[in-house]
Formats: structure tokens, sequence, C-alpha cells
């Protein structure tokens, strides 16, 4: 497919707002694309080069591309800058000047552009930023006016065509619902959406398993604070303490010692931030395997379990070894996906633990979770509260004949947060991303934010559900502030869906994740959600969670109807 060919079918995404017609443009465009070709166009028209645990990034700062755009059309770098500051676009100012400037040559295929376009972001070392700029200018002198916007677009992240992952696997099915369901899950256990495209393209679906060194999409508990109501869903189940930590998957090789790790939103880690795994092979009894854990901070004076603000300045990338010998870490394993090349993800979740007291040694650095297997309320009712005194957040209600799901389908995972001490007050927490920030009177006019408009996921669309403006210390304000002024973008992302009177100061892109506390959930007929949370504040900030990963609209009406029942 030539290069010019796609930006067609991008101009045409860019064009509409309608989910449903997104969807028909894109499976025309997949169904148009060859098996050789298809996940690089999946992944140009996402605006990346790969997913995103392989940590493959342009990496090219808007400096950069001013240069690359200047050097390609053989303008000075003031007027770009100068055409910059009245298109707010760079897209915009690459096409323009493309359109000025003689187009010679046949142009290049989708191919050779995303090979060019990887090429420059594995570029490294010394000089490598002037050999960048240098080969982006090249690729935009040899393709049309455009082509040119959009590839412009994509090294600074500025694509954003109102679609995400989720609507391309719905494009592959193509309106075949079943087979959608089929996609779906074999992205769950490969999480590349470019393969999985290739993969249909082939008809080779059934070829997918997890795999050493990639992660697979997490399976995550649902909400009932009923112990009845969890044993009427799911018959007998396991009940197993609910830690507050870090969900890290840990993938094992004998081999070369291979270690890699990866967090609940499918990020990987370096190995030299957790340097306690480095020997993890001395625990695991096997070839290869993929453990599913929670990692806990531990107090190594007192033996105790530290909080979750503790236990995440372990993701620091500094000072590791002052931070690992102060917050030494364990890891709660309560499952396992993959071993020796066989996928357990089709075994009952009680098969699984089988094979992970076989495989796991239980000690010091990996612990298996102590579990207890009932159908009694009344024992799910007492372990929830032996936990919370043990200064945990509850109790994890499995399903013991569940597979390994991914995401929050059926009743196979189910959490219990009541929290003691709080009537009246919503049973949990919410995971919402920054959607923009107001700027603030008097003294927070220092801070630079005076509120900030929090939404959830619904589909690829993200819809506000509040606005936060207190409950925040002077130093989150500051952070913040310092956190949203590098996400700011002049328009309001195609993705949101706000009504014009919450519309903030300034917009953001949604990168920001924040974890919310509220007195009630509301009906709302102003924010977009349909429901809002009443005197909301913030409780942390999210680092180890992506907006992909924060809470859902069906939740947000799942804690309502749960708030509801309980009130």
């Amino acid at each position: 497919m030539q290069l010019n060919r796609l930006a067609v079918y991008l101009e045409k995404l860019e064009k509409t707002s309608s989910r449903l017609e997104i969807t028909r443009i894109l499976t025309d465009l997949l169904k148009e694309a060859e098996a050789s070709e298809i996940d690089k166009v999946v992944f140009l028209s996402l605006g990346i080069l790969a997913p995103a645990y392989e940590g493959i990034i342009l990496n090219l700062a808007e400096k950069m591309m001013i240069r690359a755009i200047a050097e390609a059309f053989n303008r000075d770098g003031t007027e770009v800058r100068s055409l910059y500051k009245q298109k707010g676009d760079l897209g915009n100012v690459a096409q323009k000047l493309n359109w000025k400037a003689e187009f010679k040559g046949k142009g290049l295929t989708v191919a050779e552009v995303y090979e060019k376009l990887v090429e420059i972001a594995r570029d490294g070392g010394s000089g490598s930023q002037d050999r960048k700029i240098e080969k982006m200018g090249e690729i935009l002198r040899k393709i049309d006016a455009l082509s040119a916007r959009f590839i412009s677009r994509i090294p600074v992240g500025k694509l954003r065509l109102g679609f995400s992952e989720k609507t391309v696997l719905v494009a592959l099915a193509a309106g075949d619902r079943k087979f959608g369901m089929e996609i779906e899950r074999a992205y769950n256990i490969r999480p590349d959406i470019g393969y999985v495209a290739k993969l249909v393209k082939e008809g080779n679906l059934q070829k997918v398993k997890p795999k050493i060194g990639i992660p697979v999409v997490p399976m995550l508990a649902q909400r009932l604070n009923s112990p009845t109501e969890m044993v009427k869903k799911m018959g007998k189940v396991s009940v197993e303490p609910k830690f507050d930590g870090l969900r890290i998957f840990i993938h094992y090789k004998k081999e070369g010692n291979l270690v890699k790790i990866f967090t609940r939103n499918m990020n990987s880690i370096d190995i030299g931030t957790f340097p306690e795994l480095l020997d993890v092979g001395k625990f695991i009894k096997a070839d290869e395997a993929i453990l599913d854990s929670e990692a806990i901070g531990v107090d190594p004076k007192r033996e105790m379990f530290l909080d979750f603000q503790k236990t995440i300045q372990r993701r620091r990338k500094y000072e590791i070894e002052k931070n690992a010998s102060e917050i030494p870490l364990q890891f709660q394993v309560f499952d396992m996906l993959l071993i020796n090349g066989r996928s357990l993800m089709n075994e009952p979740y009680l098969k699984r633990r089988e094979e992970l007291k076989k495989i796991v040694v239980s000690g010091k650095l990996l612990r298996i979770d102590e579990n207890t297997i009932t159908d009694d309320p009344e024992v799910i009712k007492s372990l929830h509260q032996k936990y919370l005194k043990m200064g945990l957040e509850g109790v994890v209600v499995k399903r013991v004949s569940a597979n390994y799901v991914s995401g929050r389908t059926g009743w196979n995972w189910v959490k219990m947060k009541e929290v003691e001490g709080k009537r009246g007050k919503l049973s949990d927490t919410l995971d919402c991303v920054v959607m923009g920030y107001t700027t603030g009177k008097g003294k927070r006019v220092g801070f630079g934010v005076g509120q900030f408009l929090a939404g959830i996921k619904d589909g690829d669309i993200f819809k506000t559900v509040t606005k936060v403006g207190t409950g925040l210390t002077d130093e989150q304000f500051r952070e913040l502030r310092e956190r949203l002024e590098r996400l700011k973008t002049q328009n309001k992302p195609k993705e949101y869906e706000v009504s014009k009177d919450l519309a903030p100061d300034f917009w953001v892109t949604p990168k920001v994740v924040v974890e919310l506390a509220a007195d009630e959930i509301t009906i709302s007929p102003k924010h977009t959600a349909g429901l809002a949370l009443r005197f909301p504040r913030l409780v942390r900030f999210r680092d180890d969670r992506s907006a992909t990963d924060i809470t859902t609209a069906d939740e947000l009406h799942d804690l309502f109807d749960l708030q509801k029942s309980s009130s």
C-alpha cells in the first residue's frame, strides 16, 4: 500500500466523530491492506510503532520536528516556528510547506516509511539527534503533502484520530460478533495489535498462546459487597487476602536466566528496578513460567507490610540500591499462566493453584497467597474482617472453576473492599483520568491549578464524572501542575465527551491517572458519564496505571447499584 493511500483513509478518520463511521472506515482500510503490511498499517494509524511494552518510541520533541520540517523543505527555522504558532499543529505546517514545494519522486510505501521511522527510533548514541532530524527530513521530502500532515504528528504524539486498539479489534471482525470475541481473546493473550491483525489476515488466530517476554492482559476483579451474593453467583470459591501493592507479572526462562517484569498495564520494568528478582530462578522449579503476583513493600525491622505509597517508591529510577535496602519487596504469587511452554489460561483456577504450589518455592521472596475454599458466606465475611484487622484491603474471592479470563468478564474474581468505620461513604475508590484543568484563584494562582476535570472510560470515549479542587495538599497541587504542564494540548482531544459548561481552561492528553474517593455517586445531567462523584477527594496518583486501565462506565454503574443496595 502506498503511503498516500493510507493518508486518504487517515483524513477520512480525522473528519468524523461517529464511532460507527470510524469503525467502517477502519474495516475498509484493513480489508485493503495485505497480510505482509497490515501490522504496519495498524501501527501508523494509531500513531505508534509497536506495542508499548517494546519501548520503540521516536522521541522527537517539537523543537526537533521543527528542524526536520525546515530541513525537508529548505526553509528557515524561524519561518517554520512562526507558522507553527499560527496553526498550532506541526502536521498542518508540514502539509503547507510541502504543498508549496515541488514534489518529486513516486512516493513511498507504508512499509518503507514504517521501517525508516523504526530506524529513527532505534538510533542512539553520539550525534543521534542530528541523524534523527536528517532522516525525518528525508522522509518528509519523499512523501506527498497529505501524508506529511499525518507523519509529522506521529513523533510528537499528536496523531490521535479518536480511536484506540479496541476499535481496531472491532474493525477486524467486520461486523461478525462471534469472530470479534475470538479476536479480542487472542489480543488479551498477545496484546500486540499488529501481530493480531496479521493473524486475522492469515487465518491463524488459533495459534495464539502466552509467550515469555510478552505481557498478557491481566484478569481483574469485579465488585460485590455481599458474601451471600458472591456465593450465589460463583458457587464454591477461593477466599484470599487483598494486598495493596503493585501488580507484577514475572516472566522467567531458565535458559540464559531470562527475567522480564511487566506491570498491570503491560509496561515493561527494567529488572534493575527490582534487583531481588535477579535470582528468582532459584525459587522456580521449571524451565519457564509466567507468574501473576502483587509486589508488597516490607518493613524489615517490624516485619510488616508497608502501604502503597511506600511500595510504589520502588518504581523510581534513581537511588535504586538505597530504596531496595530500605523497602525490600515480597511478591505474593497467586496465579500462573504458563509453565514450560504450556498455557494454563484455560485450566480451572484450582488446577492452576496446584501447578503453582509444585513450581514455586514459597519463602521471603516469592510467597504463595494463603487461601480458603468455601461456599459459606459467613466464612467469607469472617476472613474479610480478619484481613482488614491485619491492615490489608479485605478479601478477593475467586470462583474455583474459572479459567484465566482477561479483564473484568463474568463473576470469576470479586473484590470486597468495604472499609470499616466509613458508613455513608462510597465503599470503593475510582481510578480516573485527568482531562483538563482550571487555573486557581487566590493562593492557588501560584500553583497554576485550581481544580481538575476527571473522567472515566466508556469504550474509546472519556466521559466526565467530577471536578476536583479540594483535598489536595500544596505539594500535590504543585506536582499536579508539573505533570499536566507537559500534557497540554491546544484543542479538546477527539475522544473526550464534555459538556460545554464544564470545559476547563486547559485540555490535557489522557495520561495522568488519579485515584479518587467520594461520599457518594449521584445522577448527573451535567456530567457526560450520567453519574457524578459527590465531594470527591484525591487519594493518590496512580503511576502504575494508564488511561486504558481506569474505571469504566460499566464499573461506575455497578458501584452506583451497590451503593443503592447497601443504603
